[in-house]
């Protein structure tokens, strides 16, 4: 192929909390370069994955869901949202088919205004009926957008089209970013989001959001063995003991669901040590938040 028939381009998703914008990056990747979970809020910061294919490179921008921030760590998340939607060259925005809000509708009014392409993704199209998705069409469809298109990002359903769709709309150019580079987060940051990952999955519904990782140390033994320190940081010395859990099995579980995908991430072997500590109300202390990672740029 010719240079000149390249395409690439940014492309911001957007959306309400847990409709599925992570699955939807990790599928068009081909890798998991994003946690998931269940539950709402577990993007908290801007998170890039690279499509690669042989007519263009697709950068996508994965992004907390929008919320109305209650922290300093809510702010935090609400501006990565904003700070993905400068230079980009299309947006997604995404809902839940089987849970449509009025909020959605406010968030495409809200961002109609940029001077870029909009597609609305209906995910999750799996769990309702193909005959409910006709009102909901209906419903978007005197909006500013560029297509309406129903989707699983589960399954992979629709996906085909929508790369089909969207490639048109990117600048004729080179790539951005190397075949073999998958996303723009250090190693040591994909590893606490795996690790904070299996405490969205295995802790109960109050204590996840209260949680973040620091990874203390990464040690390199050999090129196939490494030794990884992380620090479990709570707000409260109830939800510490939950973490624990009895005779420590909570954290076991956590650190050894955590290992093995881990060990995929890097492709070898590799111990993990965790530690629990209380910061109250880390969420509303720069200082915190920047130990964490939860700062721009």
């Amino acid at each position: 192929m010719k240079d000149k028939d390249f395409r690439s381009g940014f492309i911001a998703i957007i959306g309400r909390p847990n409709v599925g914008k992570s699955t939807l990056v990790n599928r068009l990747v081909g890798e998991k370069v994003a946690i998931v979970s269940p539950k709402p809020q577990t993007t908290r910061s801007r998170l890039m994955g690279i499509v690669n294919l042989p007519n263009a490179q697709l950068v996508l921008l994965d992004t907390p869901g929008i919320h109305k921030a209650r922290t300093k760590l809510g702010q935090f998340m609400m501006d990565s949202v904003d700070n993905a939607l400068s230079g980009i060259d299309a947006l997604f925005i995404m809902l839940d088919a089987s849970s449509i809000k009025e909020q959605d509708k406010k968030i495409i009014q809200q961002y109609e205004s940029l001077n870029v392409p909009i597609f609305l993704l209906i995910n999750k199209t799996d769990t309702v009926h193909p005959t409910a998705l006709l009102p909901v069409i209906d419903t978007f469809s005197s909006l500013k957008l560029k297509a309406i298109l129903p989707i699983s990002a589960k399954t992979g359903e629709g996906l085909d089209k929508l790369i089909e769709l969207i490639i048109p709309f990117m600048p004729i150019g080179p790539k951005y970013f190397p075949d073999d580079m998958l996303t723009d987060q250090p190693e040591r940051v994909l590893i606490a989001e795996l690790i904070r990952e299996k405490t969205l999955l295995y802790l109960k519904e109050e204590v996840p959001h209260g949680i973040g990782v620091e990874i203390n140390k990464i040690e390199n033994t050999s090129d196939t063995f490494s030794k990884i320190q992380a620090t479990i940081y709570c707000e409260k010395d109830s939800h510490k003991k939950i973490i624990i859990g009895a005779g420590g099995g909570m954290i076991k579980k956590i650190g050894s669901e955590a290992r093995k995908d881990i060990e995929t991430l890097l492709g070898h072997q590799a111990h993990l040590e965790l530690w629990v500590k209380v910061r109250e109300n880390w969420k509303n202390s720069v200082a915190d938040l920047k130990t964490l990672g939860y700062t721009e740029g």
